[in-house]
Order: structure tokens, then C-alpha cells, then sequence
């Protein structure tokens, strides 16, 4: 496997790969399903919440990380409290909205400070660590592919809040489905494609060790 492949595997599962997308989506298509034969909200959240826990056993059981299972877990559970807590199922999503407006700005302000997100999460896990702060390219690669997820959450709120007010769940299950992990993992290749052909930048420490 070349060093261009690997990285890409690296950063697609930073973000879940297609586990990830199974552990976020699943309980989400449950609940939407559950709801529409039942028309039950607790019932429909009881599901989901129980699949969500399923899945993060399964992870345990199969000594698979269980970062994106847990992560999914929790944010079944505090969006199951919040449709519970008002009685209206499009509330399932609201946490949702809150997770995409706080990335949106904090990848928005890392970007104008020129801290990318991205640098900062990726660095480590590609053997870069922060050296790539010292690298004019390097750095702008990272910026360029951390506006992408910029966009992303963005687009993200400007489709589906309008929805929410509508009072659609199906509508916005379906979209909130569509726009989630797939959505996600399509933005992390093209992050990757912005950063694969910008060189990396080796820590100080390494270089000397490889010479």
C-alpha cells in the first residue's frame, strides 16, 4: 500500500469508515421506521436507543473501537430525552443541530485564525504532530480542506433547519440520514485529495531519526 493510500485509510477512519456509518445511521433508520409503522415517539425512541447500545456491545465483543458506537450512543440518548422531554419527534434532531452549529464555528474560527481543525485532529494520526504550522503549504493545504468541512456543516443547517420548523419528520429524518456519515466521509476523501499531493511535514525529532 502506497503512503498516499494509507493516509487516506487513516483519514476516512478518523471519521468512522463504514462502521462509523452504520453505528450513526442505524438507530436514526429505527426510530424513522419504528415511528411511521407505530406512530409511537417512545416506543420509536426505546428502539433506537436499544440498537444503539446493540451495536456499541457488538464493538466491544469484536475489540473494534468503539469511539464512533459510544459517541453515537450518548447523542441517541440525549436526543431521545429531548423528543421525550417535548413530545415532538422532530426535537430528535435538535441535538443534531447544536453538534453541527458548534463545529461549524469552531472549524470557521480555526480557519481565520489559521489553526485549521483539521491540522490539529489529522496532524498526529498522519506523523506530523504540529510541525505542519512551520510549513506555509503544508498549513495552507489544511486550511483548504478544513474549509470543506466548513461548508459542510453550514449547508448542513441551512437545509435541514427549515425542515425542522416545517414540522416534517419524515422529511427531516430522511435528510438528516442523507446528510449525516455519507456526507461526512465524502467530505474526508475530499479533504484527502486537497492533502495528498501537498508534502507532510516530518517533526524535527523523526527526521533525525530516519537519518
Amino acid at each position: 500500500m502506497s503512503e498516499t493510500s494509507g493516509d487516506k485509510e487513516k483519514i476516512l477512519s478518523a471519521v468512522g469508515g463504514k462502521k462509523g456509518l452504520i453505528d450513526a445511521g442505524f438507530p436514526a433508520l429505527v426510530f424513522l421506521i419504528s415511528f411511521n409503522i407505530t406512530k409511537d415517539l417512545w416506543n420509536s425512541l426505546i428502539a433506537s436507543i436499544i440498537i444503539s447500545a446493540i451495536l456499541t456491545i457488538i464493538r466491544l465483543v469484536m475489540k473494534d473501537t468503539i469511539q464512533h458506537a459510544l459517541s453515537g450512543f450518548i447523542g441517541t440518548l440525549i436526543s431521545a430525552w429531548l423528543a421525550n422531554r417535548t413530545g415532538n419527534p422532530s426535537d430528535l434532531y435538535l441535538n443534531k443541530f447544536a453538534v453541527n452549529l458548534g463545529s461549524f464555528t469552531v472549524y470557521l474560527i480555526g480557519n481565520l485564525a489559521r489553526w485549521p481543525i483539521l491540522g490539529i485532529l489529522l496532524g498526529p494520526i498522519l506523523g506530523e504532530n504540529l510541525a505542519w504550522r512551520n510549513d506555509p503549504v503544508r498549513r495552507a493545504a489544511y486550511i483548504r480542506a478544513s474549509w470543506i468541512f466548513v461548508v459542510l456543516f453550514l449547508v448542513r443547517l441551512v437545509v435541514q433547519i427549515p425542515i425542522y420548523f416545517a414540522d416534517n419528520v419524515n422529511l427531516l429524518g430522511t435528510v438528516n440520514l442523507a446528510m449525516g456519515t455519507p456526507l461526512y466521509i465524502a467530505a474526508a476523501y475530499l479533504a484527502w485529495l486537497v492533502l495528498k499531493d501537498v508534502p507532510k511535514t516530518i517533526p524535527p525529532k523523526v527526521e533525525e531519526e530516519t537519518n
